[in-house]
């Protein structure tokens, strides 16, 4: 008799946890079409301010303001470890120079091709465990790794007489390759005691603190660091970025992806770029009212359906059966 209610309440609790992954998932998707509004309408406020000052501002305001979303769950509990410091702060470096890449790429792409082609980290991942293991990858690698290709080249309108791709690609590439080595910080065995949200905390507080002087360093003025958010819809973004992107993505995936197997947490990740996709298709119209700039929906074309459906595929063949892999910031 009393099994029931205890598979009643496992039950609950998996559900739950699905859903909960799934919008924490929505909640990243959501940074894509926000990162490509705020670069609008700082831009149109300062056309002598370059795209990397702009991506280099934003690192430094979103997750100033996440971090100390983040500081009161920190303070009820124990003291940071001296794991959790050094990680979070490893976690800053990749995942900082990551994010700051694919804000840049948003000046140069489609904020649907920058999200698909950000999942590309899933295929890199154990590519880079076959060199670093000195192995032959095996035929789900090499088969995922010909759909990521296939996938990138679609989106990114690769084409062989031209043997070029954007800027905006070429960094968001750049940046699932950093994200790669976020994802093997986040699993180093050394740091599995390592409470959740202590960790990301000090990522958020270290990606802030990176981009201070590097910030510093490519602004055109002094006065552009604070030109840039001196409006009410510049702010707006920043805080919808810090808050549901950052900081409420995090807290769901640390309490709810335990209760979930490896191969549901994995195959919920990836879609993230689905969520952007949809995102896309109404929600620049409505951004670019807000900031007073044209910002058009995105269609959907069969370039994106098919890219994005090859990545996808792609993810989904190494997820199976293999151990959940933390998702990147968006």
């Amino acid at each position: 008799m009393g099994e029931h209610p205890i598979k009643a309440l496992q039950i609950l609790n998996h559900s739950m946890a699905l859903l909960f992954l799934i919008l924490a998932c929505a909640l990243w998707g959501l940074s894509f079409p926000l990162m490509k509004a705020l670069n609008l309408e700082q831009a149109s406020r300062m056309p002598e301010a370059s795209s990397v000052f702009l991506s280099s501002w934003l690192q430094c305001a979103r997750f100033l303001c996440a971090s100390v979303l983040l500081l009161p769950f920190v303070l009820r509990r124990n003291a940071i470890s001296k794991g959790e410091f050094f990680q979070g702060l490893q976690l800053a470096f990749w995942g900082g120079l990551a994010m700051w890449l694919q804000a840049d790429a948003l000046a140069y792409t489609d904020a649907s091709t920058s999200a698909f082609l950000t999942q590309a980290y899933c295929v890199i991942l154990p590519l880079w465990a076959c060199l670093r293991h000195h192995k032959a990858p095996g035929s789900r690698v090499v088969v995922a790794t010909s759909f990521v290709i296939v996938g990138c080249a679609i989106l990114s309108g690769f084409r062989w007489g031209k043997m070029q791709m954007g800027r905006g690609e070429i960094e968001t590439l750049l940046a699932a390759f950093l994200f790669t080595f976020q994802i093997l910080t986040l699993e180093n065995p050394k740091y599995q005691n390592n409470r959740g949200i202590p960790v990301t905390m000090m990522m958020f507080g270290g990606i802030a603190l990176l981009f201070v002087p590097i910030t510093w360093l490519v602004a055109p003025s002094f006065d552009a660091c604070i030109q840039a958010g001196a409006s009410l819809q510049s702010m707006t973004l920043v805080l919808a970025l810090a808050l549901p992107c950052s900081a409420g993505a995090y807290l769901l995936m640390n309490i709810w992806q335990r209760k979930v197997s490896a191969t549901e947490a994995g195959l919920i990740y990836t879609s993230e770029p689905v969520f952007t996709a949809a995102y896309v298709l109404f929600m620049p119209a409505m951004l670019g009212a807000f900031i007073g700039a044209v910002y058009p929906n995105e269609s959907f074309t069969l370039s994106l359906g098919i890219g994005g459906g090859f990545i996808l595929l792609a993810n989904g063949l190494m997820q199976w059966k293999r151990s959940p892999h933390l998702a990147p910031l968006a």
